[in-house]
């Protein structure tokens, strides 16, 4: 599972089998997970995130969804 960036406290990755899907990050803080779409960007769900979490989360996600993105089409040759 490559990680894409580590940040205040959060890891954001993507795994490495699902390039089917369309382009999204999956984002790990302690014991909390959630899945974001990136285009446009939107919560698919989350587990055990508290909402102040996922808020900022979320805004990371939005300032680097450009990079993820980037990433994303490196990784999977989409």
């Amino acid at each position: 599972m490559p990680a894409v960036l580590v940040t205040e406290g959060f890891r954001f990755f993507f795994f490495s089998n699902e390039g089917t899907e369309p382009p999204h990050i999956h984002v790990e803080q302690g014991d909390g997970y959630a899945k974001f779409w990136l285009d446009p960007v939107e919560l698919a769900y989350s587990v055990a995130m508290k909402q102040h979490e996922l808020k900022r989360a979320r805004l990371l996600v939005m300032q680097h969804a450009p990079n993820f993105k980037e990433r994303w089409n490196g990784y999977f040759g989409t």
